[in-house]
């Protein structure tokens, strides 16, 4: 990697390291970071005339030490205030898209939307972004591998920048070591970066820090993984031959909702994606046979992740091939019916006084004015954006440090969509569109931050070549 100089106006900077496995764009998202001048209005001279994005390092035969001139003009910089503080609810509607800890687009460094929106979707979960801050870059423990620890501590460092900044963030580092842990995401064709499925780099993702942030020595939960996201099963196996039964617990980090010709909406592809079929030995007849498999939820999370099941491999074009049905989905999700007994008795208390604290708010108590005597004692049925860490893997917690319990109601609230625009997982182009701690909405496309009505969200269900959700995210709501 050849280290040059870069003189850019009346300011120089000395040692600008080139990774030259990487496309010229990538070494202008640098200088971007250090001067504010965006890779397309950067002009710089090279062999040959100017430096392209896609251009060929060893063709252009840049040496260790050659001094590079830039031209271009750089973004506004963002001042202090010099008389006090000017508030959010001051500026002008398109100046409130910024917004501290929610505004920084990701500069895509090359095929990278899927990453950049997997990313943006991950950060709107303040709780992971708490486990993050407390996971130091010695906190690798025995079992852990080398890139799972720094892919963990890139993801830190790159959330950290997303809230310090205004400006688009380049994501250099994440996505150099995010290559090393999954080689399957450093794919080329022609010389460039292929697109990768966002689910993928998502699953990918969620597993490795699930693997990071599971440290035994800590006395939050919230900082598991599992407890954010992870999702626990119970399964009927059933021979439909024989009618032998068994029956298995799992682990999952996702709903699938299965799209076919009778689904409609989200509910119904998530009972599709709760029954399967599998092919296994059969004791009892001594052969394989055909099993059924039904699941329901055990145990739930504080946020519930939803995956549309859009994508399936066609053998005519050898790609992924993309099911363009519209389904609906909710701001509100209800799951109460797709989890087990058990479970449905340990929600029936917290959803009768979630019913009755909405009564109360919306005026609808019918003790009139005696409902005011129980305001203090009816919990909230707002959606936290607590930055607390709170846990709520099970219904409820014990042995938690605050008094109160945290309770699950097995209703969900949406905060986030990752889209995709096109008609294969590996081609086209992904977004996010993430809910904001003031209830607005904004639309992150790569590195530009667009404001969203929240009617516009529950259009992206399908049905053509327009953005459809592929990854849903929805925030339970507790008491």
């Amino acid at each position: 990697m050849p280290t040059v100089s870069v003189k850019w106006q009346k300011e120089n900077f000395p040692a600008v390291e080139i990774d030259t496995s990487q496309p010229p764009y990538v070494f202008k998202c640098q200088l971007y970071d250090l001067t504010g001048v965006p890779p397309e209005r950067q002009k710089i001279m090279v062999k040959g005339g100017l430096l392209k994005d896609d251009a060929d390092w060893l063709t252009l035969g840049v040496k260790e030490g050659q001094r590079l001139m830039m031209m271009g003009t750089a973004d506004e910089v963002v001042k202090a205030p010099e008389k006090g503080p000017v508030f959010m609810e001051d500026l002008p509607e398109e100046e409130q898209v910024v917004n501290v800890g929610q505004s920084s687009g990701l500069l895509n460094l090359g095929n990278t939307c899927y990453m950049n929106s997997t990313l943006q979707c991950l950060h709107s979960v303040p709780e992971l972004k708490v486990a993050l801050h407390n996971y130091t870059n010695s906190g690798r423990s025995n079992d852990l591998d080398q890139y799972s620890h720094l892919l963990t501590v890139a993801t830190r460092d790159l959330f950290s920048e997303l809230d310090r900044n205004v400006r688009p963030v380049a994501p250099l580092q994440f996505l150099s070591v995010l290559r090393k842990k999954h080689p399957q995401f450093a794919q080329q064709h022609n010389g460039a970066y292929m697109q990768q499925d966002a689910e993928e780099c998502w699953t990918q993702l969620i597993f490795t820090l699930s693997q990071s942030l599971r440290s035994s020595d800590s006395s939050e939960i919230s900082t598991k993984v599992k407890t954010l996201f992870g999702i626990d099963l119970v399964s009927r196996i059933r021979c439909i031959e024989s009618g032998e039964e068994s029956s298995e617990t799992e682990s999952v980090y996702s709903l699938k909702c299965h799209i076919s010709q009778e689904v409609n909406h989200l509910h119904e592809g998530l009972k599709r994606g709760l029954k399967s079929e599998l092919e296994k030995a059969s004791p009892a007849l001594g052969r394989s046979a055909i099993f059924t498999k039904e699941s329901c939820i055990s145990d739930l999370p504080r946020y519930l992740t939803v995956q549309f099941v859009r994508f399936f491999w066609k053998r005519e074009t050898n790609q992924k091939a993309k099911i363009l049905r519209k389904v609906d989905y909710p701001l509100e999700l209800d799951v109460y019916d797709l989890c087990s007994e058990e479970l449905r008795q340990k929600l029936q208390a917290p959803r009768q006084m979630l019913r009755e604290a909405e009564n109360v708010k919306f005026g609808l108590n019918a003790q009139g004015k005696n409902s005011h005597e129980n305001d203090t004692s009816v919990p909230k049925p707002e959606v936290a954006a607590s930055n607390s860490g709170e846990s709520a893997a099970a219904t409820s917690l014990e042995g938690s440090s605050s008094e109160k319990k945290t309770q699950l109601t097995g209703i969900y609230d949406l905060v986030a969509v990752l889209t995709h625009k096109g008609r294969s997982a590996d081609s086209g182009h992904y977004v996010a569109w993430v809910k904001q701690d003031n209830g607005k909405w904004i639309q992150f496309d790569d590195d530009n931050p667009i404001s969203q009505r929240e009617e516009d969200i529950t259009k992206l269900s399908g049905g053509g070549d327009w953005h459809m959700a592929y990854i849903c995210v929805y925030k339970a709501r507790i008491i």
